[in-house]
């Protein structure tokens, strides 16, 4: 039995923030890969959803919750301590766990700032009204952040790229999920 595991439905907002890569220390502490380069959402949130990796061993089955005594940065990773784990073999049993967190525990977003997960699925639209494609994934660059947007001409899938920089971005309205953009077709 893994008391620091509760069996739990994930919820349905829930979005996959990171993983679980390794135990951390011998004093039951885990390291994680986070999937933001600002990982807030991970240190805001007191419980993380836990579902087992995709493949691979497996240590427990379906959806479960943790509760999070601390969390915080170290050395580019995210570090976390939780409520009854307390030595490195328990911890290595998360080995490769995937993390989520409820969007609705999500600290809220400065004025212009923006998650990356309500971005994906908008539709962007250039200055002449012309819809250049959907936001599919971003990528970051390290000097910013890029959108990618896929649109289809005839059949065949394709792939628009657009710096998410302000020059290039008029207006984000999540409400009506859109993003216009000064950005012609051809470019």
């Amino acid at each position: 039995m893994m008391p620091w595991l509760e069996p739990a439905t994930l919820p349905p907002d829930a979005v996959e923030v990171g993983k679980v890569v390794d135990a951390w220390g011998i004093k039951g502490w885990i390291k994680v890969h986070a999937f933001s380069p600002d990982p807030q959402a991970l240190f805001s949130a007191k419980r993380w959803f836990l579902l087992p990796p995709e493949s691979g061993p497996k240590n427990f089955e379906g959806a479960s919750v943790v509760r999070i005594q601390q969390a915080r940065e170290h050395s580019g990773a995210v570090v976390a301590c939780l409520h009854d784990m307390t030595d490195r073999n328990q911890a290595e049993t998360l080995k490769s766990a995937r993390i989520f967190i409820p969007r609705s525990s999500f600290p809220t977003a400065e004025l212009d700032e923006y998650y990356w997960v309500d971005l994906l699925g908008l539709k962007v639209i250039n200055r002449q009204e012309l819809v250049l494609g959907e936001v599919s994934e971003l990528l970051a660059t390290g000097a910013q952040t890029v959108l990618v947007l896929k649109f289809f001409e005839g059949e065949q899938a394709m792939e628009r790229m657009i710096p998410f920089v302000g020059v290039y971005i008029d207006k984000v309205d999540l409400n009506a999920r859109v993003i216009h953009v000064d950005w012609q077709a051809d470019y």
